[in-house]
């Protein structure tokens, strides 16, 4: 080989490493930004919105209407899903990514700058259920387009251990959700309620600039560069429901309980422990935030670990002990009303067992799909149908623990779908060791 084309091949060489690198950090904070923004509103509304934003009536109405708030942005996820998706398999990932990041942060801004029911009335509820929507909007679009690019732009044999570094994203904005909800929890009841809560969602303005100008920097996924040029499609949605059934049908399965595992040990737990237990919202929020530090970690790590004993294990690993602690680890040690043990509860599941799930499913989704041209559709609407199911997991927990007055109604519920989950999960292909086209 001459020199010149070795020199060459060196500065290509050394391009496509540093696009690599810049496709995780922008990927990562990309995904804190939007898992921060989209967290915060579900650990702050038990704590101020149900007195800010709802009529007083009994607290019962009160909870359900602060959590089908809460279940609303799962709702418009789909949507996102579908606008977001069809753009993305028409003109790159790289651009959806700007859009998604942009929407997510102005409406969290503006949820920060809301007037109370005690000033404007009914108004006030509208508005919030409608910044919640445009919430899931963006999430629709984002939690799909990250782990996409980094899949897609990852050597081969490598896409779990990438796929699992843009996860690093979901528990560090958990942390920071954490972080800023539990500031507003331990202020005193007057600061909090009149001004405290806001400052979280008005700090999402400066996250956000910051993830734009980390994203102007990365360049096109090249595996969908190379497949657009050869199969374009007009619409890539139909195409992915036509002729990837399957996929689809089981990417929904999964995250359905995906989605539930999120709300159970990072949401419902909130309500659940202050209500029935009465244990304090600060304590909890301690599990939270110490469980997501270990998960930024444990990420990568299980992400990586897919790519050597496959996606399909990791993930029936994560649905099987997650069924059992709930059952018989999760709510037994609540019931102690131990701080210690609590604490302890609710940190174990997005320490590992969440974490195992999470990490691998970003690549085991993108690889059920045999074409990037219908990948990001195909994956964006399943993803975001199963999540709307999911997404109301603590409006349903918090109505089956109303009807039946036993946790262990709950309890079953989350053993069902994690039955329905499993079943998907051990009937789909292994896709660890398969080209990414």
């Amino acid at each position: 080989m001459a020199v010149g084309s070795v020199a060459e091949h060196d500065r290509e060489d050394r391009r496509i490493r540093t696009q690599r690198r810049r496709i995780l950090v922008s990927g990562t904070i990309g995904t804190t930004i939007e898992y921060f923004d989209f967290l915060l509103f579900g650990l702050i509304a038990p704590v101020v919105f149900e007195e800010l934003f709802y009529p007083k009536t009994n607290a019962l109405v009160a909870t359900v209407a602060v959590l089908g708030t809460f279940a609303v942005g799962y709702l418009a996820r789909p949507l996102g899903g579908i606008v977001f998706g069809h753009f993305g398999d028409r003109i790159g990932r790289k651009p959806v990514m700007f859009i998604t990041l942009i929407v997510m942060g102005a409406s969290t801004t503006a949820i920060g700058l809301l007037p109370t029911y005690a000033a404007i009335g009914v108004v006030a509820p509208v508005l919030l259920v409608l910044l919640r929507f445009i919430q899931g909007i963006a999430l629709g679009g984002e939690t799909v387009g990250a782990v996409i690019l980094a899949t897609e732009s990852a050597p081969e044999g490598k896409r779990g251990g990438y796929a699992g570094v843009i996860q690093i994203g979901a528990a560090a904005g958990s942390v920071l959700a954490s972080l800023g909800a539990g500031l507003v929890a331990a202020m005193p009841a007057d600061d909090r309620i009149s001004w405290g809560w806001r400052i979280p969602f008005l700090l999402s303005a400066v996250l956000v600039l910051v993830g734009v100008y980390v994203r102007a920097k990365i360049e096109e996924s090249p595996v969908f560069k190379q497949a657009a040029a050869q199969t374009p499609r007009k619409l890539p949605l139909i195409a992915a429901l036509r002729e990837e059934p399957k996929a689809c049908i089981t990417i929904f399965l999964c995250v359905i309980t995906e989605t539930s595992m999120l709300q159970i040990f990072t949401v419902y737990v909130l309500v659940y422990g202050a209500q029935e237990l009465h244990i304090e919202n600060s304590v909890m929020l301690i599990g939270v935030l110490i469980g997501n530090v270990v998960g930024i970690v444990a990420n990568p790590l299980f992400g990586r670990i897919s790519d050597f004993v496959g996606r399909r294990i990791m993930m029936a690993t994560s649905l099987i002990i997650g069924a059992l602690y709930v059952a018989f680890v999760f709510f037994p040690l609540l019931a102690t009303r131990n701080n210690a043990l609590v604490i302890l509860a609710i940190a174990i599941p997005p320490a590992f067992i969440q974490t195992m799930l999470f990490a691998t499913e970003g690549s085991f989704y993108a690889e059920l799909f045999r074409s990037a041209t219908r990948r990001f559709s195909g994956l964006g609407v399943s993803r975001q149908l199963g999540g709307v199911i999911g997404g109301f997991f603590p409006l349903i927990a918090a109505s089956l623990l109303a009807a039946t007055g036993t946790v262990w109604s709950v309890v079953a519920y989350y053993a069902a779908i994690s039955a329905i989950s499993l079943t998907a999960v051990l009937t789909a292909r292994e896709t660890h060791r398969e080209t990414l086209a």
